[in-house]
This record gives C-alpha cells, sequence and structure tokens, in this order.
C-alpha cells in the first residue's frame, strides 16, 4: 500500500476547490459523468485506430446508489488508469501549488473537461471518501485503488478487479444526504446528462403491476445520445424538429419555425434555435436557450453568447470554443463571444429572410407571434434591422400586409403634407378607434394598425430611419389635420365669443381622474362630428413609453391630456352659440364691458411704471392695480357661473359632450348612467 499528500504543497486544494471553482454542489454529477464519458469515448477512437484491438463490450455509463453503505457509485468501462497516471492526474493536481494551479487552468476549461483532473475534485464538496477503483485498458495493467478523505493523504493500493474501467464510489457527508435520494439524482442526470453522447444508466424501467410500479430486468437510460442538434439538416424532417422541441418544452405549443446553426470556422458551433409563440409578456419566455459543450449541459443564462434580443427564442446552443469559467458555471469574456453573437444574429436574419422569400403567405399567417421579436431585435441591434427592414411587415387595419418600401409607396401620393413630410396614420385599437378609422379611410388614408406592446417605440425608430416621415395617431387630430395640405383659416368666432363657448362646453365636461381637456373650435364641416375629443401625439407617446421605461416616469405621473374640438359648421353646434348669445347676452355684455375697461386702466397703469423699481411705484397705485384685478378676477367668476348655470340646462351641451366621450370609451359610472336617461328623454 502506498500512502503520501496529493501535490508537494502545503496548500490544501479542497477549501480553495470549493470556495472559488464551483458555486453549486450539485455540479459534482456533472463532473463526473462528464468524466466517464470522456474515458469511454477515448477507447472507442482507440478502438476504430486499432490501438486497442480487445472488446468494447458495453460501453455506457452506470450511475448507482447504496443508501445503507452510504454511498453513490458512477461507473464505466472506459480507458481506466494506471497507477501512474492516477499520480500524474490526481496526485500531482496541486503540483505548483493550489493558487498557481487555478491561475494555470481558469483560462482553459477546455483544458479540464473531459479528463480526470479538477472534475473529479469536485466530488469532494459532497463527499467524506472518495475511492477510485480503476483497471487500465493497457494489456497486463494492474487494477489500483485509490482513496482519500479530503485532506492532503491519500492511500493507494493494488486489488482484484477484473472489469477494464473506472468506478468512482462517493461516501456522501451528513450535509449532503440529499444526494442519496433517487429523486433528486435522477432530476440532475435528467438536466446535466440528458443529451450526453455515451448511454448513461441509472436504476431500472419500471412496468405497473399489482397495483403498483416495479422493476423490470431493463435498465433506465436516462439520454438521448444523439440529439437532433448534432445531426445534420439533411438528416432530419420537419416532424424531428417538432419531436426535439416538445422533448425541450413538453407543455409549449409547436415552433412557428427553427434555425439550424452549424459552424465550424472560424469557432465551432452547433444548435437550434426555435421561434415560439411569443406571448404578451416576453420577459416570462427569457432564459429558454440552453447551452452545452459537447453534449454537456452548462448553463441556460446565455446573456453574452446570445443577443439580447434573441434570448426570446428557444433552443440549444453548443460549444466548445464559448469560454466558461473552470467550473463551467458561467461564461467569461472573450473576442469570440461576439463573434458567436454576430453570427447567430447574421443566421437568424438570413433564415427569416429565407421564409418571407420562399413563402410570404406563411410568413405573414405569422407575423403577429413574430412582430414582437422581431421589431426587439431591429430596435436593438443595428445590423439585424439592416437586414430586417427587408422583411419586417406593417398591418394595416384591413388585415394587408407591406414591406417599409411597398407601404411607402402605397401612401405617398394621398398621404405627404404640405411640407413633404410623408405621414402615417396609424391606430392602436382597432374597435375603440373605430370611429377615427373610418373618418381616415373616407378621406381616403390607409390607416395601420400598431397594436404590439413594442410599437410605440419601434414607431420612434422608424421616424429616424425613414426620411422625411411622421407617425401620427388617427385620432390625435380632426382628420382634416392628420395631413395638412395646406395652412387653413381659422374660426369665425371672435375671441369673446371663444372665451364664452370655451366655459360653456368645458363645465359640462364630467370628471375623469387624471384626465385634463382643452376646448377648441375649428371648422370642420357640416358633416363631421358636432364634438370631437383628440388627443396630443407628442404627450401620449410619452406617457405610453413611461409604462415600460422607469426612467420617463415624470410623463407617467402627469394626467392625460385631450382636446375637446368643437365644429364650428356643424348645425348643432352652431345652435348651441346661437341659443347660448340669445340667452345669456343681455347679463354677460354688461360684464365683459366692465372686465374690459377694468383691463384697459389696469394696462395703462402698468405702461406708466415701465421702468421704475418697485420702491418707486405709489403705494397707493399699486393698491389701485390689486382692487381692479381682484374686481376683474370676480367678474370672470360671475361670467363663468352664468354661461355654466345655462349650459347645465341646455341638454344639448352635454348631450354632445357626452356623445364624444362616449365615442372615445370615456364615459362611465354616473356620466353614463345621466347620459341614457337624458338620451330617453330627449327622445
Amino acid at each position: 500500500m502506498q500512502k503520501g499528500k496529493i501535490g508537494v504543497t502545503t496548500d490544501n486544494i479542497f477549501p480553495i476547490i470549493k470556495k472559488f471553482l464551483y458555486s453549486d454542489h450539485e455540479i459534482f454529477l456533472r463532473e463526473l459523468v462528464s468524466n466517464a464519458v470522456d474515458a469511454t469515448q477515448k477507447l472507442k477512437t482507440l478502438s476504430s485506430f486499432g490501438d486497442f484491438k480487445g472488446e468494447l463490450g458495453d460501453m455506457n455509463v452506470k450511475v448507482s446508489l447504496d443508501k445503507k453503505k452510504g454511498t453513490l457509485t458512477i461507473s464505466d468501462h472506459g480507458i481506466g488508469m494506471t497507477a501512474e497516471e492516477i499520480e500524474k492526474y490526481i496526485n500531482q493536481i496541486a503540483f505548483s501549488g493550489a493558487e498557481e494551479f487555478l491561475n494555470k487552468y481558469k483560462n482553459d476549461a477546455n483544458a479540464i473537461i473531459g479528463h480526470f483532473g479538477l472534475g473529479f475534485y469536485s466530488s469532494f464538496m459532497v463527499s467524506k471518501k472518495v475511492e477510485i477503483r480503476t483497471l487500465s485498458y493497457k494489456d497486463n495493467a494492474q487494477a489500483v485503488m485509490w482513496t482519500c478523505d479530503g485532506s492532503p493523504e491519500f492511500e493507494m493500493s493494488d486489488i482484484d478487479k477484473k472489469e477494464r474501467g473506472t468506478d468512482i464510489v462517493l461516501y456522501i457527508d451528513d450535509e449532503n444526504k440529499e444526494f442519496l435520494e433517487e429523486p433528486k439524482i435522477e432530476s440532475l442526470l435528467k438536466k446535466y446528462c440528458r443529451f450526453l453522447p455515451i448511454p448513461v444508466i441509472f436504476g431500472k424501467e419500471q412496468e405497473w403491476k399489482d397495483g403498483k410500479y416495479v422493476d423490470t430486468d431493463k435498465d433506465k437510460i436516462i439520454n438521448d445520445t444523439a440529439p437532433a442538434w448534432t445531426k445534420k439538416p439533411t438528416e432530419l424532417t420537419d416532424k424531428d424538429y417538432k419531436s426535439f422541441y416538445s422533448e425541450l418544452y413538453p407543455a409549449s405549443d409547436e415552433p412557428l419555425f427553427w434555425i439550424h446553426l452549424n459552424v465550424d470556422y472560424p469557432f465551432k458551433l452547433t444548435g437550434i434555435l426555435y421561434f415560439p409563440k411569443i406571448k404578451s409578456n416576453f420577459d416570462l419566455n427569457r432564459n429558454k436557450i440552453q447551452l452545452y459543450s459537447n453534449q454537456v449541459f452548462v448553463t441556460d443564462s446565455v446573456e453574452g453568447i446570445v443577443p439580447e434580443f434573441l434570448m426570446l427564442l428557444q433552443g440549444v446552443i453548443d460549444s466548445p470554443d464559448i469560454p466558461l469559467n473552470v467550473s463551467r458555471s458561467y461564461l467569461q469574456s472573450d473576442s469570440n463571444v461576439k463573434k458567436i453573437s454576430t453570427y447567430i444574429t447574421k443566421k437568424v436574419a438570413d433564415r427569416l429572410q429565407e421564409i418571407f422569400n420562399n413563402d410570404r403567405k406563411q410568413f405573414e399567417d405569422k407575423w403577429d407571434d413574430i412582430k414582437l421579436f422581431i421589431e426587439y431585435g431591429m430596435l436593438s441591434d443595428e445590423k439585424f434591422y439592416e437586414k430586417a427592414q427587408k422583411f419586417a411587415l406593417l398591418k394595416n387595419t384591413e388585415n394587408k400586409y407591406y414591406t417599409l418600401d411597398e407601404y411607402k409607396t402605397l401612401i405617398e401620393s394621398n398621404q405627404t403634407d404640405k411640407d413633404k413630410n410623408l405621414i402615417y396614420i396609424y391606430a392602436t385599437d382597432r374597435i375603440a378607434q373605430y370611429n377615427y378609422i373610418e373618418m381616415a379611410q373616407a378621406k381616403g388614408y390607409d390607416v395601420l394598425l400598431m397594436d404590439g406592446q413594442l410599437d410605440i417605440h419601434f414607431i420612434g425608430l422608424l421616424e429616424q430611419k425613414l426620411e422625411k416621415s411622421r407617425f401620427v395617431r388617427v385620432d390625435s387630430d380632426i382628420v382634416e389635420n392628420l395631413v395638412k395640405k395646406e395652412d387653413k383659416g381659422t374660426t369665425v368666432l371672435t375671441s369673446e365669443e371663444r372665451e364664452m363657448m370655451t366655459t360653456v362646453f368645458k363645465s359640462q365636461i364630467p370628471a375623469i381622474e387624471k384626465a385634463d381637456f382643452l376646448v377648441m373650435f375649428e371648422p370642420i364641416g357640416e358633416k363631421a362630428q358636432p364634438v370631437i375629443i383628440t388627443q396630443n401625439e407628442f404627450m401620449r407617446r410619452m406617457k405610453d413609453m413611461s409604462a415600460m421605461q422607469p426612467g420617463m416616469n415624470f410623463y407617467g405621473e402627469l394626467p392625460d391630456s385631450f382636446n375637446l374640438i368643437v365644429n364650428t359648421e356643424h348645425p348643432l353646434s352652431k345652435k348651441i352659440i346661437e341659443d347660448t348669445e340669445n340667452a345669456c347676452k343681455a347679463e354677460i355684455e354688461p360684464i365683459q364691458g366692465e372686465i374690459k375697461t377694468l383691463q384697459e386702466s389696469v394696462e395703462k397703469l402698468r405702461e406708466n411704471h415701465k421702468g421704475k423699481k418697485d420702491d418707486e411705484i405709489p403705494v397707493p397705485e399699486k393698491e389701485d392695480i390689486k382692487t381692479k384685478e381682484s374686481k376683474i378676477t370676480e367678474l370672470k367668476k360671475k361670467e363663468e357661473d352664468l354661461l355654466s348655470t345655462y349650459a347645465k340646462s341646455n341638454n344639448l351641451v352635454r348631450q354632445l359632450v357626452d356623445l364624444a366621450l362616449l365615442s372615445n370609451n370615456m364615459l362611465k359610472g354616473e356620466a353614463l348612467s345621466q347620459f341614457v336617461k337624458r338620451s330617453v328623454e330627449l327622445l
């Protein structure tokens, strides 16, 4: 029996491994099983080259539990090790000292993956003792057992082992008894080892017998040794791709389509990325791409490798060239990562262009499901935008689809304003904005449907990218102003009439939480609605964006700003103006006259004070101005009260206001109930 210390240093490597290399104890099983798989593959390679002439036998890896003994064993029939190889790969692991060892391997994860060494030492995270029982494939080799309790000391002795290969026996410590439970081990094997290239056996298949599940004689193989991404696209059918997707995501709908990645230079990368049916909350769909290294699961957090917008996709990426930290737990920065990210972006864009070119009907049918993904990509990745602008679609309210160039050709003759800007008119709710859409279409305008959660940001992007182009929502102004062909004249109302009618209409707008109304007067035409409500494009856009961007909370806190536009050419509006003047003129004119006189007096006094300092103005004159201004306020309040009282008695005013609110789905509660009662009375 040989006894000794691991390495020639007094440093103890085990605490360093636990502290710096492995953040998750369960990783030990991945490391040991992948080591066993690699040992098995190496023997197959030696056999194929004629360097091993014996019988290969069962080329699998077996994981077994013995709860009574408290052991977990990983067994293979691979190349095995001699005593000299144990000395090289196990005992000399810390030859240069633990810290130097870490520095040596931290930038070369692939030097660790697939053979004994660091991966093996992860076993001490969960074990109080570890045994290696191994027999090399070499002729006349002597079987050896190596034992260590986690300290620098070890024992090694010859043993009687008939079968070639290696058994790693872990005596699980008291703090990690969960790793002696079958469900726990099976779940870890399925997580990390489900696609390893060598069969991994754990337990027996079961069958239902006498009212319970019982073991059969058949080994349970937990992995698929030849997953779809390892095959050539020509070897796979649509059914194969869909079946693999179901294997990855059992509860999901069928994918829309997929991209098979396969590149050998300047880096090696394989995989399959699927386009899922994207739900409204895309954050919920992230972290669905699994990263593998030589079919060993690494992580499902692939930030850095996959561009941000592609995180909405699902599937598998496998590359030995993606730099991992030494424990294969997370990614490291590297120039290859940027190259891989750029390649994946290009591949996705090319695939979408291919589908668009070959089957535009299919592409249009699936547009609503992939629109969010494509818009996200165009917003966040300039190179993707350059490619996607050729196949990105705009859908109008008639469910017709156009590329950006096609839509420009469609609208430029009729929707170019007096300043040569191309006006894209859009709606965000086909039902709620139906009346506005109908009015725009009556003018010969085409209306886009922009009802996606990223559309408000996408509109901003297109306004930056498309020359002399502007987007306006269909309800942001009266239809005559959406595409201004010429400067319009002002309304025929005098300033006094506008002030008077503003009070009349504003007094009859019901209180709506977080909503402000500006009353305006426009000569829209006899056949247009008598009262129309619009919402300022800029402010509404800012509020919409604030809902998705925390940094814009200021806009979100502001009240909604609406314009209540009175059509001065509609017969009903004319009647209200005429009736108001007839009913209120006698009382209002003297008040307005007095206000005008007082205002002229105040203005004259202030003119006399121009250029004077405050202490140079006589106190009586200051008091006179203050008294007159107070009187003006009092008279204006009296005028407003008179007009409001009259407006309240004029059912037609409130009826027109309520009709405008109703058409915008803004009439609710008591106001709606009163409108219904008033409508019945008017009928």
